[in-house]
């Protein structure tokens, strides 16, 4: 495993989706596959305080198996629910006790979208409050966590003496997000750069369109759509490590392969030619950029708004019916139907949305397309097989 800046592996794991069972993390599963990325290299972890229960799981997990000096935990601040630093003490504090640590290796402003955000923290005594910390060793490093244009990135990366950030970023959103501007930007400044959304969530692998995935079947030498999409990142210098939403073995086991045997400057003419040529297939099909990171949930009036973008992708990037059928078992064949129809228009989730989608229009795009006449037959069928 390879280790870029800061004693960092490449390859982080990404603690938001941990497997489950039951509806709740399977602890035993979720333990042996951090004990074996661990043997295997991976020593970056990263968690936040909105992971439903996942900063209490790595904490008693990583207590269990006394992992605290093999690991540099990585987890974040969310500036949205906090009014004073009293509160932001108190919930640090929340967060040392769900990690049982007394200190964290990286802290992160989750979600920072903008300068006036920072200023506002800034202007609420947070400057003081880092300097405590970090003077007492309860912080190691601090950064934020992105999304937005390049634009607003660099401006917030000129506002403050960060020692890391997190952005969004992989081979489709080059001019999107921070994008290869931003990424370079950070990087001429020194500021180690922590990837987040490397395969968009799955849809660079699971959701890609027939003439993309041909283009990589295709390709020499061999290899799956993931490996070309991590490699990608790899292949840049400046990217310190990429994080991936590890939740089966045997992803864990390719992904280590993969960073394993990866090195920086390693693609040719002709592998950015591929990338080319996928970007433009991609484009053709993809109708709603949503990468279902899910800060647009919970919806007040019960909207999966992530699984309906989804299926209404796959409509597209596969075909009609498969994105019929993923839609009515996603949203539908349930006790409590979450079809897009439910919206009312209240438009909070685009205030959280990190894309800067217009949730509503798009929404109104689903059921147009996905809620036709034969959804409604099938659907009215169904209302009594699915009660709750």
């Amino acid at each position: 495993m390879e280790y870029r800046q800061n004693d960092w592996s490449i390859l982080g794991f990404g603690c938001m989706r941990f497997p489950k069972k039951g509806g709740s993390v399977d602890m035993e599963e979720t333990e042996r596959e951090l004990a074996y990325a661990i043997a295997h290299g991976v020593n970056y972890f990263d968690t936040a305080y909105i992971y439903r229960g996942n900063e209490k799981v790595l904490g008693e997990l990583t207590a269990k198996n006394h992992w605290r000096q093999q690991i540099q935990i990585a987890t974040k601040m969310p500036h949205y629910l906090i009014h004073s630093v009293d509160e932001l003490e108190k919930l640090f504090c929340e967060q040392l006790k769900r990690l049982q640590t007394d200190y964290v290796d990286n802290y992160l402003m989750h979600m920072l979208p903008d300068v006036h955000i920072w200023e506002k923290l800034v202007r609420m005594g947070i400057l003081e409050w880092i300097k405590e910390k970090k003077e007492k060793g309860q912080i190691r490093r601090i950064g934020f966590s992105y999304h937005g244009n390049s634009r607003n990135f660099m401006a917030l990366i000129d506002a403050y003496d960060w020692e890391f950030c997190q952005v969004q970023y992989n081979y489709m959103d080059i001019h999107s997000q921070a994008g290869a501007e931003g990424v370079a930007y950070a990087a001429k400044k020194g500021i180690p750069v922590i990837i987040m959304e490397p395969l968009r969530g799955g849809r660079l692998v699971n959701g890609l369109p027939k003439k993309a995935r041909d283009l990589f079947a295709e390709a020499r030498p061999r290899r799956s759509p993931a490996e070309w999409g991590l490699r990608w990142l790899w292949n840049q210098p400046e990217i310190a490590v990429v994080l991936s939403g590890m939740n089966s073995m045997d992803m864990i086991r390719e992904n280590i392969r993969i960073a394993d045997t990866v090195r920086a400057g390693e693609m040719t003419e002709t592998d950015e030619q591929l990338f080319r040529k996928v970007r433009s297939a991609v484009n053709e099909k993809m109708k709603v950029p949503c990468t279902g990171c899910g800060y647009c949930q919970p919806c007040p009036y019960g909207v999966d708004i992530p699984g309906a973008f989804r299926c209404y992708n796959v409509r597209y990037t596969d075909n009609f019916f498969t994105g019929m059928r993923e839609y009515l078992m996603c949203t539908t064949f349930r006790a409590e139907r979450t079809n897009a129809s439910l919206c009312r228009q209240c438009g909070k989730c685009e205030q959280h949305c990190p894309q800067g989608i217009a949730v509503r229009k798009e929404l109104k795009q689903v059921v147009r397309h996905m809620e036709n006449p034969v959804y409604k037959v099938i659907a009215f069928f169904a209302k009594g097989m699915f009660k709750k």
